[in-house]
């Protein structure tokens, strides 16, 4: 058989500090052990039938939150929520802020809502409240958590593979295609995260096979 000849493109080994080729950006929303609530900025999310797995920094509040109270609320700001996530990007819910952190400019912030301008709201099946103003809000329960394989040991911190069930969904009525429990892509526009940079989504190319 013969097959067309091309020529190659040219490639180049390279070494990104960061590998967030296209990630959506949540809301972590957890409980402290006085019961105020804590917000968490984060990318490193996928979903895979009714689990989430989140990648959690183990300096972090949220970290802390998740394995002791074993539940979250992860929100899901559209692209115009980026302002307020930048508010609260460089926060922590940790105190003392850890060395790492007060190296890169983190502050300590008990109460995160005011600062970004969000709005809490109760959840059904969890303690940490939704953020109102996330058009998509999933509420669920910790199964398991992982801990990396081998991990190098010049990095201060290292981090936790939480997998959550997904115990409710909810959906600001504007996204949702009446009459069913579809969400409108053309009306729901996440925020994603690529390489530290902040995105809309483009148009739309089409559907695939299972849509």
């Amino acid at each position: 058989m013969n097959h067309k000849s091309v020529s190659p493109n040219k490639y180049k080994s390279v070494h990104p500090p960061v590998l967030y080729v296209g990630n959506p950006v949540v809301l972590i929303t957890t409980c402290n052990e006085d019961g105020t609530a804590n917000i968490s900025p984060m990318s490193s999310v996928w979903t895979l039938y009714d689990r989430i797995v989140c990648g959690m920094s183990s300096t972090s509040q949220c970290h802390k939150n998740v394995l002791r109270e074993m539940e979250c609320v992860i929100n899901y700001p559209s692209a115009s929520l980026c302002p307020s996530v930048e508010k609260i990007a460089r926060t922590t819910g940790r105190n003392p802020v850890p060395p790492h952190k007060v190296k890169i400019g983190y502050e300590y912030v008990k109460d995160k809502f005011p600062l970004s301008g969000l709005t809490p709201i109760p959840s059904e099946t969890v303690k940490p409240p939704r953020i109102n103003e996330c058009p998509i809000q999933i509420e669920g329960k910790v199964m398991a958590a992982h801990e990396p394989g081998e991990w190098p040991k010049e990095r201060s911190e290292t981090f936790l593979m939480v997998e959550i069930l997904v115990t409710k969904v909810h959906a600001h009525e504007d996204i949702v295609i009446p009459g069913t429990d579809y969400i409108d892509t053309d009306k729901w526009q996440p925020l994603l995260y690529v390489f530290r940079h902040y995105f809309g989504t483009g148009k739309d190319l089409g559907r695939t096979f299972k849509a």
